[in-house]
């Protein structure tokens, strides 16, 4: 006789890590964990233990507890979880086995972070996402790139223009720290995507933006955006529309990834991807919308100087929402300003961490196997 599935005990999986500046590489990371068991436990360390083994978090710990209960994949997150992942850890929370992606993490003394689980067999890898990496978003911020920006003809390419210690492509030092080509693909937006659609009795409501390295004050608005109705879709503006009205190197993420950034935030359901400016008619009738929010931020004129939220004014389904935080991606990229030199200090010391265990990585395949093929890293 099959066992019910009630009765069926649910496997529980722990990963940890500093999630800051939480991005779709993160959490493609936690969608992968938790595919891999039912329940998903997420333990976020603190701004000192950070600080110890890395160097400066650029998100506090109270905004990165916040941005990592918000993944959709993500059932309980644990705050000041130890750096090194200890078996006393999975005990405590009666987790199965803990899951990280296949780069390098390792403690200020050079320790793998990972061993006591790795010696007990109670650990399991993930493909880390390649393209993006918080280092690489620093990267792109003060060094003012434009390379991501998706234009004309390579609106669907990516390009490889130079590189540097904040590791902004795959030709940079580290192949952990330095970021490789981001490919987005139907597959990879389909696992980001819930799936559904809305009921005929859902109230439907629409919401747009640039929602560029999304953060907490993005977050507060979704949420508060979400409390409007059933169903809440998210058009994000494309590129050389959001540095039309924003200027500078902005968007500092190009749309493909500000798509799976903004999906795997649990409070939406579907995203337009390169959605008009102005929200029209056609759009709101498309997508049946009965409410069209905005926050309290100034809202920048359509090219032709008309007002993009005229249709549903007139309608009088538009609604100003006050989420109670102020922040901006303008204050995430003044606070990385303000520690420029820490924070291009952190990414050498943590590539040349990472260089030393790759390293010693090599010699032990060597040893193994007599040469280095499948050694991530490895250059003949």
């Amino acid at each position: 006789m099959s066992e019910n599935k009630e009765d069926k005990k649910q496997i529980r999986v722990w990963c940890d890590g500093c999630y800051d500046m939480v991005h779709f590489g993160h959490a493609n990371s936690l969608r992968q964990a938790k595919a891999l068991g039912d329940v998903l436990i997420v333990g976020v360390h603190t701004d000192e233990e950070i600080s110890k083994h890395k160097g400066p978090p650029v998100f506090t710990q109270e905004e990165r507890y916040k941005m990592v209960r918000a993944i959709k994949w993500v059932d309980q997150v644990v705050e000041g979880a130890p750096y090194v992942t200890t078996l006393e850890t999975l005990d405590k929370y009666q987790c199965d086995f803990c899951v990280h992606g296949d780069d390098i993490t390792v403690t200020a003394d050079g320790i793998d972070t990972y061993h006591l689980v790795k010696e007990a067999g109670r650990y399991k890898e993930v493909m880390r996402t390649a393209g993006v990496s918080t280092t690489d978003l620093v990267g792109r911020m003060l060094l003012l790139t434009r390379e991501h920006f998706k234009r004309g003809d390579k609106e669907y390419t990516v390009a490889l223009e130079h590189s540097s210690n904040l590791g902004t492509d795959s030709t940079a030092r580290s192949p952990y720290t330095g970021c490789s080509q981001f490919l987005p693909t139907t597959q990879k937006i389909i696992q980001f995507s819930s799936g559904l659609s809305p009921k005929p009795s859902d109230r439907v409501v629409y919401v747009a933006g640039a929602f560029d390295l999304f953060h907490v004050g993005h977050l507060d608005f979704l949420e508060a955006a979400h409390a409007q109705g059933d169903f809440l879709i998210v058009g994000l503006h494309t590129d050389l529309e959001v540095n039309r009205y924003k200027g500078s190197n902005y968007p500092i993420m190009n749309l493909h990834e500000r798509v799976l950034s903004v999906l795997a935030c649990k409070y939406v359901h579907e995203v337009v991807i390169g959605a008009p400016y102005s929200v029209t008619a056609d759009l709101m009738e498309h997508f049946k919308v009965q409410v069209v929010c905005h926050g309290v931020t100034p809202i920048p004129r359509d090219a032709d100087g008309s007002d993009p939220y005229q249709v549903p004014k007139q309608r009088g389904c538009f609604k100003a929402l006050n989420s109670g935080n102020t922040m901006t991606t303008e204050d995430i990229v003044q606070r990385i300003i303000r520690h420029r030199l820490e924070f291009e200090e952190r990414n050498t010391r943590k590539e040349q961490k990472e260089r030393i265990v790759l390293k010693a990585l090599q010699k032990e395949h060597i040893k193994q196997n007599g040469n280095c093929e499948g050694v991530k890293g490895y250059a003949a």
